[in-house]
């Protein structure tokens, strides 16, 4: 293709497209480029481009460049360019490499995108959704208290209230790991993942930090789909397992395990606690609440199997059912 054609091309594409020698230094923009930065022609050759960009994001801008340059890697990058109006807009960058017969880098081919509009409209859906999100929480905190002051009225439901608060704040601190969150209020790094979340909601129980509450096997992400109804069925086996099983003993311990394919399987194995003589013939309400929540909300299936030595929850979920992701 004639440089000519080329240019006709790049003229013509709504994008900003611009070209760089071997070395990175700029020698052609299209008239898209002039047409929003408003610089005189020529006037962003070599490095100039640089200055072009918000003051903070230059460094970033800069470095990843160079980056590119020594490793022939495709460079990407979100920054903030200087629009002809004086204002700086969040603009989408890339490049590739064009590389002869031999496989030499002969030029660097790239685009500005304006994606200003987007990145806003995206920062302000993040703060409209961590606002609804710590509102929830609030809820939650809300409810706890209406129930331990009906408590104190009542004292006779005094141990039904303390069931439920502690459902309540299962839930909670479930919510509050997979909602979304700044850099800074963030109570975890990296993503939102499962074997996380089971440990903090297990956080309150001693015996995970003993080791006698063991986490392993596999992980994947998790969000406020499947967080949720997840939290209330291992909040409910640690309870009862505190009560009856192996946590009401020092020597009991919990295997808790995750293995995942197309399906995630969770197993709960306790060992250690007190003998089981038999499956019990009545269920309670927790029992009931973790069907459901795992049969209903997630479409999976739950498993109990009442051994001597303790008991063996299975939990089966497809995955995509834990995150819309």
């Amino acid at each position: 293709m004639g440089q000519i054609t080329f240019r006709q091309l790049a003229d013509a594409m709504p994008q900003m497209v611009w070209s760089t020698l071997p070395d990175g230094a700029h020698d052609y923009y299209n008239a898209q480029w002039y047409a929003f930065t408003g610089v005189e022609p020529g006037s962003t050759d070599g490095d100039g481009w640089n200055g072009m960009f918000h003051p903070d994001d230059q460094p970033r801008a800069w470095k990843a460049w160079s980056r590119s340059l020594a490793t022939g890697e495709p460079y990407e990058i979100e920054y903030r360019l200087r629009h002809h109006s004086g204002e700086y807009r969040w603009t989408l960058g890339r490049a590739l490499p064009v590389r002869d017969e031999g496989g030499r880098i002969i030029r660097w081919v790239g685009t500005c995108t304006d994606i200003d509009e987007h990145k806003r409209t995206a920062e302000q859906n993040e703060i409209l959704s961590r606002e609804l999100s710590h509102r929830i929480k609030n809820i939650f905190a809300v409810v706890n208290g209406l129930i331990a002051l009906t408590a104190r009225q009542f004292p006779a439901i005094k141990p039904l209230s303390a069931q439920l608060q502690g459902r309540i704040a299962s839930l909670g601190r479930a919510h509050d790991y997979a909602r979304p969150h700044s850099d800074r209020s963030a109570p975890h790094p990296g993503p939102q993942t499962l074997k996380a979340l089971l440990k903090q909601i297990l956080s309150p129980y001693p015996a995970i930090d003993e080791g006698r509450l063991a986490i392993s096997g596999d992980d994947l992400k998790v969000d406020d789909r499947g967080a949720t109804p997840i939290a209330l069925v291992i909040h409910e086996l640690a309870t009862n397992s505190a009560k009856y099983g192996a946590l009401s003993v020092p020597e009991g311990r919990i295997e808790l395990n995750v293995s995942v394919d197309s399906q995630v399987r969770i197993q709960w194995q306790e060992r250690g606690g007190p003998p089981i003589a038999c499956e019990p013939k009545e269920f309670g309400f927790g029992t009931r609440l973790s069907e459901i929540s795992i049969e209903q909300q997630l479409g999976g299936k739950i498993e109990r199997s009442w051994d001597r030595d303790g008991l063996t929850v299975q939990i089966d979920v497809a995955r995509d059912r834990l995150s819309r992701g």
